[in-house]
């Protein structure tokens, strides 16, 4: 199993009152060639590619929301006296100030859990150092991680971490592959005596990742490691 392929849904109703929908699926083709797209139903559409070209989609849906937000004030507040538009202008700066703030305080991307664990167990240079905090939420095949500050440069220090994250995700996602070893017993003693084998194993294979289950586990890192280390233990 490779790392290759993500499916998302997106939820296009925001766009419905400002948009017609099939116009803007036939943008966002042309905008990320490399992704499927499945058929529009009630405002939902299913995407089909890599995390980042996904993470590319993403961003470009959310410059798409914000001009249109940004359209609308405009249209309001030309016909609103001018007092108003002076206390809008305050609230809207006091809004993206906000927001600046939220922003340098977090952080968050997503991506596959096994990217995730494999990116902890093997972690680059960039993501040692004590000015972030990374934590991770897992649900399924997909883990949301979070980086938060835990120094004075956090801005720079959160910016700079979320793009070595997104670097390494793509360089993983093109280098590793997963095994799934299955358990023939379900007994605590079996268990044991896999996790016996592969500490054994693992001085050997040091790029691999082994995850356990309760029914199986998971073998993770470059596809010649893998092997070897899947075979050895079926033997």
């Amino acid at each position: 199993q490779a790392f290759l392929w993500v499916t998302s849904t997106l939820n296009m109703a925001v766009f419905r009152d400002h948009l017609v929908l099939e116009d803007l699926v036939e943008e966002m083709k042309k905008q990320s060639p490399a992704l499927s797209f499945g058929p529009l139903r009630d405002g939902q559409i299913a995407v089909q590619g890599s995390f980042p070209a996904l993470r590319v989609l993403r961003e470009f849906l959310l410059l798409k929301a914000k001009s249109l937000s940004e359209e609308h004030k405009r249209e309001g507040k030309s016909h609103q006296r001018p007092r108003r538009k002076v206390q809008e202008h305050r609230g809207a700066a006091e809004t993206r100030n906000s927001v600046r703030v939220a922003q340098r305080e977090k952080q968050v991307l997503v991506l596959d859990t096994d990217i995730y664990h494999y990116m902890r167990f093997s972690p680059p240079r960039a993501l040692q150092g004590n000015d972030v905090v990374i934590s991770g939420v897992t649900d399924g095949d997909i883990t949301t991680v979070c980086i938060e500050s835990a120094g004075s440069k956090a801005g720079a220090a959160q910016l700079r971490a979320k793009k070595t994250i997104e670097n390494y995700s793509v360089e993983l996602q093109k280098m590793l592959r997963k095994e799934r070893i299955y358990f023939k017993e379900h007994s605590r003693a079996e268990k044991q005596r896999y996790k016996q084998l592969w500490q054994r194993l693992k001085p050997r294979y040091p790029k691999v990742l082994v995850i356990p289950y309760d029914t199986h586990m998971d073998v993770v890192g470059p596809p010649a490691d893998v092997f070897g280390f899947t075979e050895e233990v079926k033997r």
